[in-house]
């Protein structure tokens, strides 16, 4: 990717802690007039409702006649002020941007800021967008550390209800997508057949490897850290097999005979351990390798033999399986997350149900 691809994302320049002050009490700024502004405007609206407006003239007649002179009268030319202060923000921040390259390109901003600029236009349609450059220099101010809104009560009701919310919306899609593929999975002829032929039969040679491999390096390490085990088990064994032994029960009785039957038991003990050795030894031989290899491809094979019963069982398998995942989709985490808090206040008594 070259230097001068879009796509390549630009070291981003720092303001200095004069300038980031300075922003900051712009940002401040521009909070306030926002609220102001769509106060006004709430209560503009709340103005031309005509029950309302003459609610305001019987309660408040004085304030009522110079709002409606002073402010109601001007009331476009009101706004056209705020938007002008509003469209210097813009600006500004376009400048910033540009300064500190946030963007690759610099015509990006008013596009990733689309909320910004069309909450200028002076149309009553497009003031409500006025809030979310509420929200946005909220979340710059978040950032910065002047304010923790996660503490907010309406934050936390935001973040409960809106989690409530999409999981209630993603569990829907869930199980609705799991309903459509165990439908698929019933309606299709022959799925365990499409499975062996389509899937695994193309990548048969590479599973017979791999699993030759794993039972090769299985057993060589299950050896290499158990030898001694396997050693001592293969003396056992042998010393048990000769204490069971008719004729070497007779040659003990001999003179001579417990030495030379001790000097039996070691040399067969040694052998026996010997050919264990060397057997493992064996198994890392291109031999023994072919031979399993051709054993686990057998094994893969008789696995992969499919007739109707077999595509019947794995038919049910799938859908059984997609069923399970249903139900766990099904279960409603926010219940369980709401009904916690209950049971910490039930098992302590006495404590305050706001803490």
């Amino acid at each position: 990717m070259s230097e001068t691809d879009p796509r390549q994302p630009r070291a981003t320049r720092r303001l200095s802690p004069f300038g980031e002050r300075l922003l900051l009490i712009w940002d401040l700024a521009v909070v306030v007039l926002v609220a102001i502004n769509l106060m006004l405007l709430l209560f503009d609206s709340l103005y031309l409702i005509p029950p309302l407006n003459a609610a305001f003239d019987a309660v408040a007649p004085g304030l009522h006649d110079a709002y409606a002179e002073n402010i109601r009268a001007n009331f476009f030319e009101i706004d056209l002020c705020f938007v002008a202060i509003f469209i210097l923000d813009v600006l500004l921040g376009w400048i910033i941007a540009i300064a500190q390259r946030r963007y690759a390109r610099w015509f990006f901003y008013p596009f990733v800021h689309w909320y910004d600029v069309l909450g200028c236009i002076p149309l009553a349609g497009f003031r409500l967008l006025r809030i979310l450059r509420v929200v946005s220099l909220l979340i710059r101010l978040q950032r910065l550390g002047v304010i923790d809104v996660t503490g907010w009560r309406l934050y936390r009701f935001y973040r409960t209800y809106y989690g409530v919310l999409m999981e209630e919306i993603s569990d829907r899609v869930a199980l609705n997508l799991l309903g459509d593929m165990q439908n698929e999975i019933r309606d299709s002829e022959h799925l365990a057949q499409r499975i062996s032929t389509e899937v695994i039969q193309p990548r048969k040679a590479a599973l017979v490897e791999e699993i030759a491999a794993r039972l090769e390096r299985t057993i060589n390490k299950g050896y290499a850290e158990n030898h001694q085990q396997v050693h001592r088990y293969v003396a056992a064994l042998v010393a048990r097999t000769v204490e069971e032994n008719d004729e070497l029960r007779r040659l003990r009785r001999l003179p001579m005979g417990d030495a030379v039957a001790e000097s039996i038991e070691r040399s067969l003990s040694d052998i026996a351990s010997r050919v264990v050795h060397e057997a493992i030894d064996g198994l890392r031989s291109p031999h023994f390798h072919s031979m399993l290899t051709d054993l686990v491809g057998s094994g893969i094979d008789a696995w992969l033999h499919v007739d109707d019963k077999a595509d019947r069982v794995t038919q049910q398998v799938l859908i059984d399986m997609l069923e399970l995942l249903k139900e766990q989709v099904a279960v409603k985490r926010w219940k369980s997350e709401f009904s916690a808090p209950q049971t910490v206040n039930d098992r302590r008594p006495g404590r305050d149900a706001s803490v």
